[in-house]
């Protein structure tokens, strides 16, 4: 994932797009948008950055997990077993980037909107929302919205971002593309100065940001 500072305005449409596709319940956010005050009056701004996982190679929350509940993808993507993950919550306190929540069991409101009553797609699993049963109780986190790649689509995040700031493709191809709005992924980042969040700590993120 490409994410371009420049272009984001701050709206959490990717927020909202993330809750409304996962079905995440209160305390449960996958992709968050922090933001910042930069320079000194009157030359003062706003800064925004959208923090879905990092989907890290060398990932510290499947290194700290003791059930190896959480698992790096072929395809790179990192994945959490939720019949596997017990709720120690190790992987909270390792990941550095504040990425993972855990699943208290909460709702919105005594009666459920139709919208909460279905299951989240996630993991093309559609479990139900149950105490006692999974994914009460376990860690969960952003998949690039997994359920809708391996279906040929985009992550929801990708697709509602109104300044098209948020790029999805294989940066391992030199001519991949946005598969959202069709730029080269790999030129893009020759292009323009970017970063990786923490990529000094060594986890090798897989979500770039463009300046």
């Amino acid at each position: 994932m490409v994410i371009d500072l420049v272009r984001c305005v701050g709206c959490r449409a990717c927020t909202v797009a993330c809750k409304a596709e996962n079905h995440t319940p209160p305390g449960v956010a996958y992709n968050v948008v922090m933001e910042e005050e930069a320079g000194e009056f009157p030359w003062v701004s706003r800064r925004f950055l959208s923090r879905p996982c990092m989907q890290c190679a060398n990932s510290s929350c499947s290194t700290v997990c003791p059930t190896g509940a959480t698992y790096h993808r072929p395809d790179g993507i990192v994945a959490v077993d939720y019949d596997r993950c017990i709720g120690c919550r190790y992987c909270i306190a390792a990941c550095p980037y504040g990425a993972r929540s855990f699943d208290y069991g909460e709702n919105y409101a005594a009666d459920l909107t139709p919208h909460e009553r279905q299951p989240s797609p996630e993991y093309g699993q559609h479990r139900l929302r149950q105490p006692g049963r999974s994914p009460i109780g376990n860690v969960r986190k952003c998949t690039f919205c997994l359920h809708r790649i391996v279906n040929g689509l985009n992550p929801a995040c990708a697709e509602t971002c109104i300044g098209h700031a948020i790029h999805f493709g294989n940066l391992n191809d030199p001519d991949g593309r946005c598969l959202v709005h069709g730029e080269n992924l790999p030129e893009l980042l020759a292009r323009r100065s970017h970063m990786r969040l923490k990529e000094e700590i060594g986890n090798e993120p897989s979500v770039y940001y463009l300046s």
